[in-house]
């Protein structure tokens, strides 16, 4: 049966799931990058972006259970990039396709959440993006349809990732607890009872560079 999934989600021990201020110079926000030290240095994440190395062990082992066999992903429109508003026609940000180049680490159809509709955008590498004005229950609707049996992941961002667990979409979070206070940004989980949502810890590995925490219902 299809899952829906957060997976890979770094979040500091001050309960945030990104920094303050994301821009097109910090698109995690400020100190965001410190909750995926964990990541960033695995053998999965150095291949991602055409690198050879990185490092084995359960930090890699999590990064690549995060990424692989989805068959349809959903991301709010702040993740896809820094363009607000209705999308331009013209100018620099009428390409903007997204942070991660020509080809997409998704592989798979992604639905953005979007006020504003914008026809879908093909990538290399299997991955198309479709904007979705709707709504989240269209979103989920649409990438159920082309997930198949495979999962459905949550990509994020944090207000993304906040809907769909209140709305009781999510059977399973794998949240990486970064062992870092970054100070300020977006909580993931504030006014949020998740043990009354019914998710309770499935999996704990602490690892030097984060604690991996499964939680399903």
């Amino acid at each position: 049966m299809t899952k829906v999934k957060v997976a890979g989600f770094g979040v500091s021990l001050d309960g945030f799931g990104a920094g303050a201020d994301q821009s097109l110079d910090n698109p995690l926000g400020v100190n965001g990058p410190e909750m995926f030290q964990w990541f960033f240095p695995t053998k999965f994440f150095q291949t991602m972006i055409g690198k050879d190395g990185g490092e084995t062990g359960p930090d890699n082992d999590f990064g690549t259970r995060a990424m692989a066999g989805f068959g349809a992903f959903i991301m709010g429109r702040n993740m896809f990039g820094p363009v607000r508003g209705p999308w331009p026609v013209t100018g620099p940000d009428a390409s903007w396709k997204g942070w991660w180049g020509e080809n997409p680490p998704y592989h798979a159809p992604t639905f953005v959440l979007t006020h504003h509709p914008r026809p879908p955008i093909e990538m290399l590498g299997g991955t198309t993006f479709h904007f979705v004005s709707g709504g989240i229950e269209e979103a989920l609707q649409r990438a159920r349809a082309a997930a198949g049996t495979k999962d459905i992941k949550i990509a994020g961002g944090v207000e993304t990732v906040r809907q769909y667990v209140q709305a009781g979409h999510v059977d399973e979070i794998h949240l990486a607890v970064a062992p870092v206070a970054i100070g300020q940004g977006e909580p993931l989980f504030s006014g949020i009872d998740l043990r009354a949502l019914g998710y309770r810890t499935v999996e704990h590995v602490p690892t030097a560079r984060a604690t991996h925490i499964v939680l399903a219902k």
